[in-house]
């Protein structure tokens, strides 16, 4: 019995660091660069403009 709570005991305090570790692990390589940000931004930009020209071209 003694053994199961010092068992727990240290489930109680290693799981949450490891949970925390991994989150903050996540985020640090979850991070898009500036380059990549600007390509995705210009992307869209692009594409949107696209997309106005086709429905203007419907329109009229």
């Amino acid at each position: 019995m003694k053994g199961q709570i010092m068992e727990w005991g240290i489930l109680t305090i290693v799981g949450p660091i490891l949970l925390a570790a991994a989150i903050a692990w996540a985020m640090l390589h979850n991070r898009r660069s500036r380059a990549e940000k600007e390509l995705t931004e210009e992307a869209t930009r692009i594409r949107r403009e696209q997309e106005h020209r086709a429905a203007e071209e419907r329109k009229g």
